[in-house]
């Protein structure tokens, strides 16, 4: 089956790691383009390019103050990315306790005294 177009599909377009950088400097804050582009070191063609695609599958919208453009992420369409990934949240919670329980019990066998040593230092 063809994946859909990156500019037609939330999924792909956060697939791309620059967009994903993108997203998290927007986070919780409007930005120019031009601020973009020199944060994250890339050229403004680059960055406006990354924004469109964005802003072409709803991940973030603009606001136009004469020749600039100020991007904010757009929280309504990033909320169904959030419900969709969290349906798998069960699996990382689980790994997460086998995590927890293994360093638990690697910690208490560290804290048990030795039968040789009697509990006592050497």
């Amino acid at each position: 089956m063809p994946r859909a177009p990156t500019t037609s599909d939330p999924f792909n377009a956060i697939a791309e790691p620059r967009r994903r950088e993108i997203l998290e400097l927007l986070d919780g804050h409007e930005r120019a383009v031009g601020d973009i582009a020199d944060t994250l070191g890339m050229g403004q063609p680059s960055a406006s390019k990354h924004l469109a695609v964005l802003l072409e599958v709803g991940l973030v919208d603009v606001r136009r103050e004469g020749r600039l453009a100020y991007y904010r992420t757009n929280a309504g369409q990033l909320r169904a990315i959030h419900d969709w990934t969290k349906r798998f949240e069960r699996h990382w919670l689980q790994q997460i306790l086998r995590i927890k329980a293994r360093a638990e019990r690697n910690s208490a066998a560290r804290d048990t005294p030795s039968p040789r040593t009697n509990g006592r230092e050497s």
